[in-house]
This record gives structure tokens, sequence and C-alpha cells, in this order.
């Protein structure tokens, strides 16, 4: 398998520096190709503007999705952007690693989605009429592939799991699972989350370590999180909107979009004490997809 690792954090001697490592390693040991792709490292530019289309007049209004499309099919991307996406058409698996910080990505790997998701590419992909709403959801051009988040969080696993004052992890995931890996076509798996990332000791860490490196054997079988794909008949078109009765009696919020056959599944977590080879537990509560991480701490 070709596994491409994109990597944001600042510190190379970090909790996920090591993590990294840990994983990379495993791969590598499993016989897969890896790829990793260090943001800070690299000194990836985060934020979309008028460089990234070399072809657009100088004097004209920048659309950014516009912009967008056009570089992309004219091939004209800048040479960065060019080259992560040749990265995700290479890799058979995807792996986002990142310190969760204010309740979401670092902003320098939000600007490699922004600017990597090109119009073409990651969206705007696919016919539009009254049977199907584009390729996207389940299709789309990165579709028979596969993606994970290995997050670190500096707070406890109680402060984000269904009655935690942060909210449940699987609800702060679901703009990145659904929304960013799911939209163009990823099996999405369950995360492996660190909670109390700050306060690991070395033993701590030993545990966590064996715990990724289950994860990383078994990333080719491992249920993927039970999405419904948004053309298989679910969804109205072109409302979008869930049919009424296909969601488990209890379910509600993000946890609707989970299959209803999947819904009623037991909680778990990865990464942070249970069996990470037991997927379906780690992922699906019927409030969410997962109970992991939070918290500001950067790291």
């Amino acid at each position: 398998m070709k596994v491409l690792v994109v990597f944001a954090h600042p510190e190379q001697r970090s909790l996920n520096g090591s993590l990294r490592d840990v994983a990379v390693r495993e791969l590598e040991a499993q016989g897969h190709d890896v790829q990793v792709s260090d943001l800070y490292a690299q000194g990836w530019t985060s934020a979309v503007g008028r460089a990234d289309f070399p072809t657009l007049p100088v004097d004209a209004r920048l659309a950014p999705a516009a912009a967008s499309k056009q570089a992309f099919e004219t091939g004209t991307l800048t040479p960065d952007v060019k080259g992560e996406i040749e990265k995700l058409l290479w890799a058979d698996m995807l792996i986002l690693q990142f310190p969760l910080w204010w309740f979401s990505m670092p902003a320098i790997l939000k600007g490699w989605v922004d600017r990597v998701f090109a119009y073409g590419f990651a969206y705007g992909v696919g016919e539009h009429s009254d049977k199907r709403w584009g390729d996207r959801y389940g299709q789309g051009k990165l579709a028979g592939r596969r993606a994970m988040l290995i997050v670190t969080a500096g707070g406890w696993q109680e402060h984000y799991s269904a009655r935690g004052i942060n909210g449940p992890i699987d609800d702060l995931l679901f703009p990145i699972h659904h929304g960013i890996l799911y939209y163009p076509g990823y099996e999405v798996l369950p995360p492996f989350v660190v909670y109390k990332a700050d306060k690991l000791d070395e033993a701590g860490f030993e545990a966590t370590a064996e715990r990724l490196r289950e994860r990383m054997r078994t990333l080719a079988t491992a249920s993927p999180i039970p999405y419904r794909r948004q053309n298989g008949g679910d969804y109205l078109i072109p409302s979008m909107q869930l049919r009424v009765g296909l969601e488990a009696s209890e379910a509600s919020g993000f946890a609707i979009h989970l299959a209803r056959a999947e819904a009623n599944i037991p909680p778990g977590e990865s990464g942070a004490g249970s069996s990470p080879t037991d997927v379906r537990a780690a992922t699906a509560r019927v409030q969410g997809l997962s109970r992991q991480a939070g918290r500001r701490a950067r790291d």
C-alpha cells in the first residue's frame, strides 16, 4: 500500500513528531511505501491568494473557486500544489496528523486543504441532474482510497464525550471526516486520538505507540465510518435532505448521516485505552462517530 502522511506540527521533537516516526516505521516494516509532507518543514503557504493562480490577469477580480477551476484544468496550478495533488493520486491511504488547536486542525493544514483540494479535483466534479448532485460524499476523484486522522489533544477524554462540556469528539471531527475527506470520495477510518497529550509520561507514550502500531497494521482491513452515500438514494435531490425515517429513532445531529444498520454500535475509543482493533466500536455512537481528543493544548 502507498501511504501519504501529511504532518502539521512546528516542532520535530514534539509528541506528534514522535508518533509520526512510530507510524512511519511501522508502515515501512509492513512493506508499505510511505511519503511524508511535513508542512512546517516545507514552509507551506497556508493562505489562498493571487499567487496561487499565475495566469490570472493582474487587473482581473480574484474569484477563488473559478480561478482554481481554470488553473486545474489548464495545468497552471503552482508547483507546490501540483506536487501535493500528485502525492494524493499516488497514495492509497492518506493520514492527516495534527494537534487539535481550538477544536480544529492548525491553520497550516487547513491551508493545505484550501489550496490542494482544487476545483475540478476535489470538488466541482460530476453531473448535476435529478438523479445525482455531482460526484461527492462517497464518490469523486479520490474514491477507492482510504483516509484517517492521527490527532493529539491536551484535554481529558471525558470533556469530549457525549455529555462533555466541549461536545463529542465525533462532532468536532465531523467537518474533517465528512466534509473534507468523505466529500471527495475517501473511505474514512476511525481516528486515532491521544488525550492529555501534554501529560503523557514515558509509560503512557509506550502504550500509546503500541496502539498506534496496531492501527497501522490494520489500515487495509479496518471498517470505515459508515457514512451514507449522497447519490445512494438516502437523500432527496436537489434539496440534499435525508429522507424521513431512515435514521435510527434516537439519532440526531451529525449521527443521522451514519447508515442505520450501524447507528447503535456501542461507544468506544481509539488511541486512549480500548482495543484499537475494534474499529466499529471505536468510531460510532448514537450521537456521533467516536470519542476522543479535544481542547487547545498545543501538542
